[in-house]
C-alpha cells in the first residue's frame, strides 16, 4: 500500500468520526414556512411565531422571575422628649420621655433663687404637664444625688405617686430629704446597679457608671420601640478617680455601635477646653495646705453631698493627727448616712461632735461645714457674721472654701469671705490653690462622649443658653449634621424618628417659687411688688370719710416705710397731705361715691407728686375707711 492510499484512508476515518459527532445541517428554509415532506415534530424553538392580529412583537428577555409584591415601608415609632427644666439655667433638671403612650421621668431637681427673688427659698419646676399625664408615667429614674437633680422630688410626690429608681447612695440622700417632708414611708424606692437592665412599661433601661463629684452617678441608656436614647446626666471622665472606677466608656461605645437615636449630654463645662482635672489633684493641694496651717484650726466649706471631698478631708486629718467635726444640718445628715452605707470610712475616735470641739486645742481640729455658696442661713455664713452658736472665728483659723461659686452666687460668696477676713481668719478661696475641681466634662471629654455614642440626633442639656450653644458647635465639629442638632427650650415637644426631628405643640413648663410652706403662691405679681418695695419703699395714705356724703371726717394721714425718714421730710409729707386733701375735696364736690375710683385718683396724684419732688416712685397704698 503506497503512501497515497494510507493518507486517503486516514482522511476517510476522520470524516466518518465527524459525521457521527456532528449534527447534520438543515437546509435554509424561508421564515414562517415548513419544507414539504417534513414529518418530524418540531421543538418549541422551531415552531413558527403565530402573530396575532394587531399585536406587536416583544423583545426576548430571557427567563423572567415573577415580580414580588412591593412591601409597604413600616412607619417608624416616634419618641417624644419634653425638657421641663435644666435648659437656659444651671439646675432644676427635669426631663420627660414618651413612647407608645407611656412616659418616663429623668431627674427632678431644683435651683436656688436669684438675688432679685426676694424672700424666695427655692425654685422648682412646674409639674402641670406631669400631673395631667400621671396615668402614663411608669417611673422616675435619677442620675445622682445632687440637689439640682433630686431637690424637687418631695414637691412632686405631694402631687402624684410615682416609683423612684436610683443607685444606693442616691437613695440614701433622697431618703433624708423625704424624711424631712414625711414622705419616706409612702414612697416606693428601688435600688439599681450599673450594668443591670430593668424595665418600666415599654422602656428598657440600663444604668451606666460615670464619674462625677459624687459617688454612684450614672448615665442611662433608655431603649424604646423608636430607638435608644442616651441620657448622660452630669459626668466627667476621670482616669484616676478616688473610688468607683472610671466612666464605663466600653458600654457607651457598644450602644454607639448598635445605634443611638439621640444623645442628651451635660453642657455645664462646654466653654472650657481640654479635660477636667482629676479629683486626686484636690488631695495633693489639701496636703500642702494642711502643712501650711500648722498650729491653726482648719475649717473647710464644701458641698454636703460631695462625699469624695469629705473622705479626702478625713484622710488628711488622720494623717496630721487631727479630729474631725461637721457643721450644718445637711452636712451632718449626709455624713451619717454615708458612714452607715460604707461610702465614708473613718477610724474610731476621729469624728467628734461639734459640741466637743472646744475640748481640744485648735490645732488638733478640722471642721467640715456647709456654706460654700454663701447661703445666708448656712453654717459658714453665720460664722462670718459671728452668730454661730458653737464656732467663733478669729485669727487662729485657717479657712478653705473648697467649691467654685455657682453662677449668680458670686456676691454672696464674696460677702462671706469679706466677713471672715474681717474677723482675722486666713481664707483660701482662689482657684490657684486647686482646692476644687469640677465634676463636669470639658470639651475633650464631651468630644469623646459624642464619638463613642455616635448619635443620630444631639440635644445639649444642663446649662445656660451660651453653654448649650457651645456644646452644639462641638457636636457639629464632630460631624453630626446641623439639622440633627437641636437646642431646645423649656416646654418644647420634640418628636424624634429615624426620619428626622419635628416640633410639636409646646407643653406647660416654667418655674414655681417656694416661700416657706407656700408652694406657688408667690408669683410674678408678688415678686414685682417685693422688688418695687425693695427699690422705692412704701407710702400709706389713710383717711376716714362719711359713707353717705363723702365728707372727710379724719385725716388724711401718711405713713412711710422704706421711702423717706418722716422726721427729716416733714415738708414733703405735709405737701403730700395737701395733694390728697385736694383730691378728696374734688371728689366730694363731684359727688363721686365709687371709692375704688377715689383711691385710683389719690394714687395717681400722689405718685406724680412724689416723683416730681424726689425722682422716686414708691408704692402708694390708699386706705379709705367709711363711717
Amino acid at each position: 500500500m503506497n503512501e497515497l492510499q494510507k493518507n486517503t484512508e486516514s482522511n476517510n476515518d476522520i470524516a466518518d468520526k465527524k459525521e457521527k459527532t456532528q449534527r447534520p445541517r438543515r437546509p435554509r428554509v424561508p421564515r414562517g414556512t415548513n419544507p414539504r415532506g417534513a414529518k418530524e415534530q418540531k421543538g418549541p424553538s422551531e415552531q413558527p411565531i403565530q402573530k396575532k392580529e394587531g399585536a406587536t412583537r416583544q423583545p426576548w428577555r430571557g427567563q423572567q422571575r415573577k415580580r414580588q409584591p412591593q412591601r409597604k415601608k413600616q412607619p417608624t415609632v416616634p419618641v417624644h422628649v419634653y425638657p421641663l427644666g435644666g435648659l437656659g439655667e444651671v439646675g432644676k433638671n427635669f426631663t420627660v420621655y414618651e413612647c407608645n403612650g407611656e412616659m418616663l421621668i429623668v431627674d427632678c431637681g431644683l435651683v436656688f433663687p436669684d438675688s432679685d427673688m426676694f424672700g424666695i427659698d427655692l425654685v422648682i419646676p412646674d409639674f402641670t404637664f406631669v400631673v395631667q399625664n400621671k396615668e402614663k408615667i411608669q417611673g422616675l429614674i435619677i442620675t445622682h444625688g445632687h440637689e439640682d437633680h433630686i431637690g424637687s422630688i418631695p414637691y412632686l410626690l405631694k402631687q402624684i405617686k410615682v416609683p423612684i429608681y436610683a443607685t444606693r447612695l442616691t437613695l440614701g440622700l433622697l431618703g433624708n430629704k423625704l424624711d424631712e417632708h414625711g414622705l419616706k414611708g409612702s414612697t416606693t424606692m428601688k435600688e439599681v446597679q450599673p450594668g443591670q437592665k430593668f424595665s418600666l412599661g415599654g422602656f428598657t433601661i440600663e444604668p451606666i457608671h460615670v464619674n462625677h463629684s459624687i459617688p454612684d452617678a450614672v448615665a442611662y441608656a433608655i431603649q424604646t420601640a423608636g430607638g435608644t436614647i442616651l441620657h448622660t446626666g452630669d459626668f466627667k471622665i476621670d482616669f484616676t478617680p478616688i473610688s468607683g472606677g472610671t466612666t464605663d466608656l466600653a458600654t457607651i461605645a457598644e450602644y454607639g455601635k448598635q445605634g443611638v437615636l439621640a444623645l442628651l449630654s451635660d453642657s455645664t463645662n462646654s466653654e472650657r477646653p481640654g479635660f477636667t482635672m482629676t479629683e486626686q489633684k484636690v488631695g495633693e493641694s489639701f496636703g500642702s495646705l494642711f502643712n501650711r496651717a500648722s498650729g491653726k484650726r482648719i475649717i473647710i466649706a464644701t458641698f454636703a453631698s460631695n462625699v469624695y471631698r469629705i473622705q479626702q478631708i478625713i484622710d488628711m486629718a488622720v494623717e496630721h493627727g487631727r479630729k474631725v467635726a461637721v457643721s450644718g444640718r445637711s452636712m451632718v445628715n449626709n455624713t451619717a448616712m454615708a458612714l452607715e452605707l460604707g461610702y465614708l470610712k473613718a477610724p474610731e475616735g476621729v469624728l467628734i461632735d461639734l459640741e466637743q470641739i472646744n475640748k481640744y486645742p485648735p490645732e488638733n481640729i478640722v471642721l467640715i461645714t456647709t456654706g460654700s455658696q454663701g447661703e445666708p442661713l448656712s453654717a459658714l455664713s453665720r460664722m462670718s457674721s459671728a452668730s454661730h452658736r458653737n464656732v467663733r472665728v478669729g485669727d487662729g483659723d485657717f479657712i478653705i472654701i473648697s467649691a467654685n461659686p455657682i453662677p449668680g452666687n458670686e456676691k454672696m460668696v464674696t460677702k462671706v469671705i469679706n466677713g471672715l477676713l474681717k474677723l482675722g481668719a486666713e481664707v483660701i478661696y482662689e482657684s490657684m490653690y486647686d482646692v476644687h475641681v469640677s465634676g463636669h466634662a470639658c470639651q475633650e471629654e464631651q468630644k469623646l462622649m459624642l464619638r463613642l455614642a455616635n448619635p443620630k440626633f444631639f440635644l445639649p442639656v444642663h446649662g445656660e443658653y451660651k453653654q448649650l450653644k457651645k456644646h452644639a458647635a462641638t457636636a457639629a465639629m464632630m460631624g453630626i449634621p446641623k439639622e440633627n442638632i437641636y437646642i431646645a427650650e423649656l416646654g418644647d415637644c420634640i418628636t424624634l424618628t429615624q426620619d428626622g426631628i419635628q416640633l410639636g405643640e409646646p407643653v406647660v413648663a416654667g418655674s414655681v417659687m417656694v416661700d416657706g410652706l407656700g408652694v406657688g403662691d408667690v408669683g410674678n405679681v408678688v415678686l414685682r411688688d417685693r422688688r418695687h418695695l425693695s427699690q422705692d419703699g412704701l407710702v400709706i395714705i389713710v383717711a376716714t370719710v362719711d359713707s353717705r356724703t363723702g365728707e372727710i371726717l379724719a385725716g388724711p394721714d401718711i405713713v412711710s416705710r422704706g421711702f423717706v425718714y418722716v422726721r427729716e421730710a416733714e415738708k414733703l409729707i405735709d405737701d403730700a397731705k395737701e395733694q390728697v386733701q385736694q383730691v378728696l375735696n374734688k371728689c366730694h364736690a363731684e359727688k363721686v361715691r365709687d371709692w375704688n375710683s377715689v383711691k385710683t385718683r389719690i394714687r395717681e396724684t400722689v405718685s406724680a407728686f412724689m416723683y416730681r419732688r424726689t425722682k422716686r416712685s414708691p408704692m402708694i397704698l390708699p386706705i379709705l375707711m367709711e363711717v
